[in-house]
């Protein structure tokens, strides 16, 4: 029996959808990482009861630090993006977190660089507060081994893949550190938006959205390029596809991330039939009722799309790219300075 809803909340679903696909389902993924990092830094002593944490987030990491501060006893203030929904918005209130959203904007980048610059604002301000850096701070992977634990239990014996946006870095990156520790092969597929600096595709717009958690304007500290394999890029038509086929075809109701990382999932799974492709499904669907689901009539047919293979990031086009990384290093435009 669980002591908090949190550690339930942390705790994911591991779904089997035929024809070799694996879904980790989450309800909310970044629980498991700011309830591990929070009891990781009140067992060292770095935070107290009663110490107010506080981070940048554009919507789930905010509700998972909401709950780990609830759980310790512990103050949150987030600074938050604006997509960040009106549901979400009173849950941290009643939660006790405050917020501060940034004014709307239709630019990702813009939004994110704001949140930067008000952290550093509020902690010249506020130098008692504890910036949890998720972006940054190694300690938010500590969550996914347990995670990683239940992939093999469940999954049973037999080769992996693992596919997964890549936001901050902590959660794929984590999962493949601890599955290599049974597996050193394991490959690791990330998948981006169009538009993000992290795999170097900031030169590319799509024309819609930056897809929120998966893509950023600024270096990433804990996103260790040297361990994926495979890199995919797919735009916004491209995972509104995957998300609504996910509901119609397996009854999966998860949000625009998870589309595209189906997507993927299928793919490599047709690709490397011998493998079973285990892909992140981060968070449900309800964020994206009124921006993906009311379209689902649009969606194209996932049959019909695939990736076009590409050689280096100058070639990059969407709305669906695939290149062999080959855990290479970042590149220059996503090397994380020191803050």
């Amino acid at each position: 029996m669980d002591d908090h809803v949190s550690e339930a909340i942390a705790r994911p679903d591991l779904i089997d959808l035929g024809a070799g696909l694996l879904c980790l389902r989450f309800e909310s993924m970044k629980v498991a990482s700011a309830l591990a990092a929070v009891r990781h830094l009140l067992d060292t002593g770095a935070v107290r009861p009663g110490d107010t944490l506080m981070d940048s987030s554009s919507g789930i990491y905010a509700y998972g630090l909401a709950l780990a501060a609830h759980r310790y006893g512990l103050r949150c203030h987030i600074i938050g993006s604006t997509t960040i929904d009106h549901p979400l918005r009173l849950q941290l209130a009643v939660l006790g977190a405050t917020l501060e959203q940034m004014p709307p904007s239709d630019d990702l980048r813009l939004d994110q660089n704001r949140r930067v610059r008000r952290v550093k604002q509020v902690l010249r301000e506020h130098p008692d507060y504890h910036w949890m850096r998720q972006y940054h701070d190694v300690i938010h992977g500590l969550g996914y081994r347990a995670v990683a634990d239940q992939i093999r239990k469940e999954a049973g014996e037999g080769p992996l893949t693992l596919v997964g946006g890549v936001g901050s870095g902590a959660s794929t990156g984590a999962l493949a550190r601890y599955l290599r520790e049974s597996d050193p092969g394991t490959p690791l597929v990330g998948v981006q938006p169009f538009g993000s600096v992290t795999f170097g595709s900031d030169h590319v717009t799509d024309p819609q959205i930056i897809i929120a958690g998966i893509g950023s304007s600024i270096p990433f500290g804990n996103v260790d390029h040297t361990l994926y394999d495979t890199l995919h890029w797919t735009g916004f038509d491209a995972a509104l596809a995957g998300s609504v086929d996910l509901l119609r075809r397996h009854a999966v109701f998860a949000g625009l991330s998870t589309g595209a990382a189906y997507l993927v999932a299928r793919w490599e799974a047709a690709a490397d039939p011998d493998r079973r492709v285990v892909f992140v499904a981060a968070d449900t669907g309800h964020r994206y009722v009124d921006s993906v689901f009311a379209r689902h009539e649009e969606a194209r047919d996932v049959a019909d799309l695939y990736p076009r293979e590409i050689g280096g990031l100058k070639e990059l086009s969407p709305p669906w790219c695939r290149m062999n990384w080959g855990r290479q290093p970042a590149p220059e435009q996503a090397v994380h300075r020191s803050d």
